[in-house]
Formats: structure tokens, C-alpha cells, sequence
């Protein structure tokens, strides 16, 4: 198994000085911005699952 993936660039300023924040695993701190954000993984969508149609989230 690899290591975890860690974030490219911040997604507030688009820096990428970024470290590992104390207080769990998925927080990320931008030296840049001063920003800390945290980075999760969601899930996958189901085969042959699309994007909704923008007429259609619009409405929700």
C-alpha cells in the first residue's frame, strides 16, 4: 500500500507550501494564507453514474 496522497495546492490561494496540521490526519495548514482546511475522501460514484444536469441541481 502507498503513503496517503496529500493536496498539490491550497484550494483558497493556490500555494503550495503546505504542511500536516496537528489535530488529525486530514488537516492541512497553507503557510501562505494561514488557511486550515481539511481533505476527505467522499466515495466513488456508481458505473455509468453521471454528472446531473445543471437544470436539474438548479431546481434542489
Amino acid at each position: 500500500m502507498s503513503e496517503r496522497a496529500a493536496p498539490a495546492y491550497c484550494p483558497y490561494c493556490g500555494d503550495e507550501d503546505l504542511r500536516p496540521e496537528e489535530g488529525g490526519h486530514r488537516r492541512w495548514s497553507c503557510r501562505s494564507c494561514r488557511r486550515v482546511f481539511e481533505v476527505a475522501f467522499v466515495g466513488l460514484l456508481a458505473p455509468g453514474a453521471g454528472r446531473p444536469d445543471a437544470s436539474t441541481s438548479a431546481a434542489e
